[in-house]
């Protein structure tokens, strides 16, 4: 029987709280240590029906497990008599009484036994951070093993405890949520460095031709003066051609300067995620030549031939532009940091080759969505740690080069905020290649 406390839990949740509890309390019947524990977060705190079963972290929880296996090796049955759950946000409490039949020498043992399991939802799975067994009163008294007064007394000291213990846990989970809530603003600040460095360096070059043409345009307005007075009407007339095709390619580079500066300020607009269509092939061109020019402000040696590939069949797509292009950058940013690692370390092959870094990105319109691939011939990724690089704060940078956001926050935009993918293929040593799938109805 189960007995829901509150009345408004969703039934996907109890389900799932439920089946994790049982299924850890089974694998205890059943001797899988693997297996129980597997349901444990790695701080979860442990009290147990002995004086001395007590455990404040994972680490201490496995020796008393192993102690009570090498002590009583034998498979058990487990039957529930009765279940309370309750579930309030992130956190879920349940309540149960077990009956354990356990197989002796020449007899068989059974035994009540009251838990209470604390469990909370992490990285959208329900884990157990808290474990209380204990005896029934009633199952007590018939034993005369420990007076009612007694009993009552170290249950309101346990409860004190546990109380205690849930509280602390609250208030870490509150500082570990603000400290991450920093550390993403912090990622965010960096990429907007990235993007500022890159723009900085990206709009010199159509203001250097606004500043030439203007000096030439001034001198042959001086020499269009002197033919004037001359009276050389057909000379003057074909340096006013040249002064207006050069006045239209101030114009054009002038606009080149306004659409840089206008992106800079979409990228740095704290916008609630509207989504809008957009140039995925226009976005991701602008991303790369950013990115490139915002390496080469850090580093003027530092070059890399990039090569593009763009499907010009794609259709403008609904995305979160600014959040989308954050994700782009971040990739890329990434590729040229990776080829110009391999280039610092790199030395010229007995045959003479030198190696050149070279960035790769790709779009195409396929049956899963648009795809758009960033590939570098850099170190790659390690194979140990493939599985780990989307996971927060994990990088495989220099302690003070990287905070383990960047690849985190993409994932979670890509596949959270878009309802997309983002893969990685990668051989040590020799590339690595991210492809973001985005659905073309979002």
């Amino acid at each position: 029987m189960v007995e829901i406390i509150n009345g408004n839990v969703d039934p996907e949740v109890r389900d799932k709280v439920l089946s994790v509890t049982q299924s850890f309390w089974k694998a205890l019947a059943d001797r899988d240590s693997e297996k129980r524990f597997s349901f444990c977060a790695d701080y979860v705190t442990f009290i147990g029906t002995g004086l001395n079963e007590k455990a404040s972290d994972k680490k201490e929880y496995w020796q008393i497990n192993k102690k009570g296996i090498e002590q009583y090796p034998q498979q058990f049955l487990i039957d529930f008599l009765w279940i309370r759950l309750s579930v309030v946000g992130d956190m879920a409490w349940v309540e149960n009484e077990v009956e354990w039949t356990m197989p002796m020498k020449d007899t068989v043992s059974k035994e009540l036994i009251r838990n209470t399991v604390l469990l909370k939802k992490i990285d959208e799975e329900w884990l157990i951070v808290h474990v209380h067994g204990s005896i029934p009163d009633y199952r007590l008294a018939e034993q005369n093993y420990i007076t009612s007064e007694e009993t009552l007394k170290m249950n309101r000291e346990l409860e004190g405890q546990v109380y205690q213990r849930t509280r602390d846990l609250n208030e870490s989970l509150k500082e570990l949520k603000a400290a991450q809530a920093q550390l993403i603003q912090s990622e965010k600040m960096a990429s907007l460095g990235e993007l500022t460095a890159g723009i900085a360096h990206e709009i010199q070059n159509p203001l250097n031709f606004v500043n030439n043409f203007s000096e030439v345009n001034t001198e042959l307005i001086d020499e269009m003066q002197e033919e004037l007075d001359k009276g050389n009407l057909e000379h003057a007339k074909a340096l006013a051609k040249d002064i207006k095709a050069n006045e239209q390619k101030i114009n054009h580079h002038g606009k080149r300067a306004d659409s840089i500066v206008k992106g800079m300020l979409q990228h740095s607009r704290n916008r609630s995620g509207q989504k809008e269509l957009t140039d995925i092939n226009a976005l991701a061109d602008e991303c790369m030549r950013l990115s490139y020019h915002g390496m080469r402000a850090k580093d003027k040696s530092f070059n890399a031939k990039t090569e593009t590939d763009l499907d010009n069949s794609i259709p403008k797509i609904n995305i979160v532009s600014q959040d989308i292009g954050r994700v782009i950058l971040n990739l890329f940013t990434n590729a040229f940091y990776s080829v110009m690692q391999k280039k610092k370390h790199a030395s010229t092959s007995s045959a003479g080759d030198v190696f050149e870094p070279v960035v790769t990105v790709k779009t195409a319109n396929t049956e899963a969505g648009v795809t758009i691939s960033i590939r570098d011939n850099g170190n790659g990724v390690p194979q140990k740690v493939i599985e780990k690089i989307f996971q927060p704060f994990f990088t495989t940078k220099p302690v003070g080069e990287g905070t383990g956001l960047g690849l985190s926050m993409s994932y979670d935009i890509i596949t959270k905020g878009h309802g997309g993918q983002l893969k990685v293929e990668t051989k040590e040593g020799e590339y690595a290649q991210f492809t973001i799938i985005l659905p073309v109805k979002s």
